[in-house]
């Protein structure tokens, strides 16, 4: 057991006899307690920095550092809650189970999770780089610029590439363009109309596994409300293309998902939307919560799902909701906050990587009909300091768990799999990009459904807004502020 010497007093924390949490038992009619207002810092800082320091450096009544690597990890999550729960009597530490409720209590840890995260993030800044060069656990890379900055980016956001080497990228504020050997062409003029409302605007681009056949491209962007000048909300279409060189024109489009128009909402938050192919004539789709988390965990809404259709936008048969008129037949999981990486593995497994708030983002394999728990599990609090929910599901809560945690919050954004001869030690192993911080990208590798490596390859280089494994094998990253593209490229 982990050896947690938490000596809080209980006089110390004594406005936490308060009421933490609307009763279940208020009478008919009259208002439920409200929820205390509580700031986990403040609430730290009163408590448990007389004896673990205001850094969790440790010191006070003879207390060690917890700011180490070892005690970072998250096998010792539960070994925290429980410990500032139940108490570590051997340590002097009381229980403070009676005191505080679950959500305050995991808010304690991820707290501790920040502070040790300032410590352990130096430690921890990835593969030492040595004249350009950078030492991974199984490889050796360099970075290299594809498209520079003030090349016509603005906000890149998906990439994807034509048979003929030819890359497709977006920018949210409306534009898609074609680059090739560092080139970038003007905007692809008669792409669909669309709304650059916060995060949201033009965002994934995919190009269709028999392209060559079918010459079909899709895109995920924010459809503008007809009736509001200020909503909109996440659609998919595909269309083609008439190329000449770096110059090409949109046709043909057909719509592949749209929800309806009393959905649209004026939020700037949380859109989704990445698009996947799983090559058996299926297209898979994220879409965010738009700001709204109860929304999430209703299956009549759009908000906080992942969804699956056929390639031409019609119901597949085989899919989990289909026999409720009610519910929204296209749905495949539900229960996202926002994900902005999605992909099929080698394995034919789909993964997505999504935000929490301030913590808890997630990686998450994706199962049919499942309910992935947001807002009522996050291994997050709120933005403003509070607790928010707990990580793990109560008695009676059916909801799948994340394969990976990031916390502090990485701000997953783009995730592929890496495939090819350019990285054969990587094969099958995830790549996924954040915004958050200094911009990274982790190289993660799954097996048997556990994480059994990760590690951040680098970062510091921008905003990390998609991470693609192109046709060469080489892993590509969409970099904003600065807006440019760059890739990974084996050094032997």
């Amino acid at each position: 057991m982990l050896k947690l010497s938490l000596a809080l007093t209980l006089t110390a924390c004594a406005f936490l006899l308060l009421p933490l949490e609307k009763s279940s038992d208020a009478e008919p009619g009259k208002q439920a307690p409200q929820q205390t207002a509580i700031n986990l810092t403040r609430l730290y800082n009163d408590t448990c920095a007389k004896c673990h320091g205001e850094q969790g450096e440790g010191g006070g009544a003879g207390t060690k550092t917890l700011l180490t690597l070892e005690k970072f990890g998250s096998q010792h999550d539960k070994l925290f809650f429980d410990a500032i729960k139940k108490g570590v009597p051997d340590m002097g530490m009381d229980a403070y189970g009676p005191t505080m409720n679950d959500e305050t209590i995991w808010g304690l840890v991820v707290h501790l999770r920040e502070l040790q995260n300032k410590y352990t993030e130096a430690l921890v800044a990835g593969p030492k780089e040595t004249e350009g060069v950078y030492t991974s656990q199984r490889a050796k890379f360099r970075l290299e610029t594809v498209v520079e900055k003030g090349k016509g980016l603005a906000v890149p956001w998906g990439l994807d590439w034509l048979p003929d080497g030819k890359m497709l990228i977006t920018n949210r504020p409306g534009a898609l363009r074609l680059s090739q050997n560092g080139e970038v062409g003007p905007e692809i003029t008669g792409i669909p109309a669309t709304r650059e409302i916060g995060q949201g605007g033009l965002m994934d681009v995919a190009v269709h596994p028999n392209y060559a056949k079918n010459g079909w491209v899709y895109l995920s962007l924010t459809d503008p409300s007809p009736t509001d000048p200020k909503a909109g909300m996440t659609k998919i279409v595909r269309g083609k293309l008439k190329i000449e060189g770096l110059t090409a024109s949109w046709h043909s489009e057909q719509t592949i998902y749209q929800s309806k128009p009393e959905t649209y909402s004026p939020s700037g938050a949380h859109f989704g939307s990445r698009i996947v192919f799983d090559k058996k004539g299926h297209v898979f789709f994220s879409h965010g919560e738009r700001g709204s988390g109860e929304k999430a965990q209703d299956l009549t809404l759009p908000n906080g799902k992942i969804f699956r259709v056929n390639e031409d936008g019609s119901i597949p048969k085989d899919n989990p909701f289909t026999k409720d008129p009610n519910q929204l037949p296209a749905i495949w999981s539900w229960g996202h906050r926002n994900p902005q990486g999605l992909v099929m593995d080698l394995k034919g497994n789909l993964w997505d990587t999504e935000h929490g708030p301030r913590g808890g983002d997630e990686l998450n394999v994706i199962q049919k009909g499942a309910n992935y728990g947001w807002p009522l599990i996050a291994t997050s609090i709120n933005y403003n300091d509070s607790p928010l929910a707990l990580p793990w599901p109560k008695e009676g809560q059916n909801f799948a768990l994340p394969t990976l945690r990031w916390l502090p919050s990485t701000g997953a954004c783009g995730l592929d799999v890496v495939q090819g001869s350019a990285f054969p030690e990587w094969k099958g192993d995830l790549v996924a990009g954040g915004l958050a911080g200094n911009g990274p990208v982790f190289r993660i590798r799954v097996q048997n459904g556990k994480v059994v490596e990760e590690e951040k390859l680098f970062w510091r280089q921008g905003r990390v807004r998609d991470v693609a494994v192109g046709p060469d094998g080489l892993v590509y990253v969409a970099l904003n502020q600065p807006d440019k593209i760059i890739r990974l490229v084996p050094v032997k």
